[in-house]
């Protein structure tokens, strides 16, 4: 059986985890959330749970990634933990909405930001007889497909190419958030009473369940920036010591991804008003941290913030077509997938055919649907399958109790069964206020159940 190269370390998966989930939801996302929460401290206790909930995520990932480290991540352990079935059903999911959904909305986005620093040519398609527009933002939809075949074949190139490249981008994403809080709180426009002030169309005749409710829903906006933390255990075959390097590269990441995600929203609700913020909402195009450092540095801080927002997207499309593809190679090779998915590169030592079909179906996904239909369907089925590996954790405990464990989930069993009750509330609320959505994404996966029993009968043959 063929398999990909071990050649990353340590500090290379590191900045691959902060590749992945440093993408558009921090700069984007907190106008829908402030609408939605009406109360700056709201917001910041939003974020604040939504990374004390992925860093418990992560770290239930991580127990995982150490006993298995293997190409694939969750694909594998549920194959361990439940069945063939289940992880097949997994990696379907993958494939039709989580991880190419992903990289559809990061590269809309991308296109999107380009779009307001060098205006596009705008068109369109009109039906003649009904005036109904057919196709809209063409040109932001086809520069998006352009940036998905070119990293993709820069992917297809090597592993090390694309890890050298998302390594530069990281350090440059990283260095220019510092900025952002640094003239954020250095700004004499900034005021404090801004971070304890509602909004003047605030409701205060909530109860606790109808707050529990909207931090839920808002939740969906800053899961969607914290979207991939478990994306390093989907090359788990290419780390050097795994057992060793997955968790470690996994909890770091994410704890320095959390820092950045609050001191970043600390800025936006401190330079601005909640209800400048919410008023934003109304207006899709408009970027709270654009806005923000508009404030700031006029035009210098528009620029400065659309070039890092140029830069992230980027970046995250490049590390999520770099780890995603080794899951549905990983099928594949299980004869659980369209067979020379599984075919390596003889030169490069990529998995070439699973990544030329993430990036057909991620193209594909561009032209069907906006970014928030996306993200929210995603967010939703993600969730879905993140509980169960924090479920895999508890049962592995009882199953294998003298495995060897690199690493050991912190506050065992709180952290897994915390994690576990909030990914059963999160999908309790989106069915209840987002159906279409939630309902969406579960056509898709199940869309998978027919493939699963053709797969499985050439098998046989």
């Amino acid at each position: 059986m063929q398999k990909l190269t071990a050649s990353l370390g340590l500090r290379s998966a590191i900045f691959v985890v902060i590749s992945v989930i440093l993408g558009s939801g921090v700069f984007k996302k907190v106008a829908m959330m402030a609408a939605t929460l009406q109360s700056p401290l709201l917001v910041l206790l939003c974020w604040v749970l939504a990374g004390i909930i992925s860093l418990a995520g992560a770290l239930c990932t991580a127990e995982m990634a150490g006993m298995f480290p293997n190409s694939g991540g969750e694909y594998f352990y549920f194959q361990k933990v439940y069945n063939r079935f289940f992880a097949y059903i997994y990696g379907w999911a993958n494939f039709v909405v989580l991880k190419t959904a992903s990289i559809a909305a990061l590269a809309y986005i991308f296109a999107q930001s380009f779009n307001s620093i060098v205006p596009l040519p705008e068109f369109s398609f009109n039906h003649s007889a009904t005036g109904a527009v057919l196709i809209e933002n063409l040109s932001v939809k086809l520069l998006a497909s352009l940036l998905l075949v070119i990293l993709t074949y820069i992917n297809y190139k090597g592993i090390q190419y694309a890890e050298k490249l998302s390594r530069v981008m990281t350090v440059l994403m990283l260095s220019a958030a510092a900025v952002i809080v640094v003239a954020g709180f250095s700004a004499p426009m900034g005021k404090l009473s801004n971070l304890t002030t509602e909004s003047i169309h605030a409701d205060h005749s909530w109860s606790y369940w109808q707050i529990i409710k909207a931090i839920t829903i808002a939740s969906l906006g800053a899961f969607w920036g914290y979207e991939g933390w478990n994306c390093v255990g989907l090359i788990g075959e290419e780390i050097k010591n795994p057992k060793r390097n997955l968790p470690l590269s996994l909890g770091i990441g994410t704890l320095i991804i959390m820092l950045v995600y609050v001191l970043l929203n600390l800025v936006y609700l401190y330079v601005l008003p909640i209800d400048s913020i919410i008023e934003m909402s109304n207006h899709p195009n408009q970027i709270a941290a654009v806005e923000v450092m508009k404030v700031v540095w006029g035009k210098w801080g528009e620029l400065f913030v659309a070039l890092l927002i140029l830069v992230t997207t980027f970046n995250a499309t490049n590390s999520t077509i770099l780890t995603s593809a080794r899951l549905f190679y990983a099928m594949a090779r299980d004869n659980n997938f369209y067979k020379p998915a599984a075919i390596i590169h003889p030169t490069f030592k990529t998995p070439s055919v699973a990544l030329f079909l993430q990036g057909i179906w991620s193209v594909l996904l561009i032209w069907s649907g906006t970014f928030d239909q996306l993200t929210d369907m995603l967010i939703f089925s993600a969730f879905i399958f993140y509980g169960a590996t924090a479920l895999a954790v508890i049962l592995m405990r009882k199953r294998m109790p003298n495995e060897p464990r690199f690493y050991k989930v912190f506050a065992y069993p709180f952290t897994p069964v915390f994690f576990i009750l909030f990914c059963a509330l999160l999908i309790t609320v989106t069915l209840q206020n987002q159906p279409k959505e939630a309902l969406s994404g579960l056509a898709l996966i199940a869309t998978g159940i027919p493939f699963y029993f053709f797969w499985k009968r050439k098998e046989s043959v």
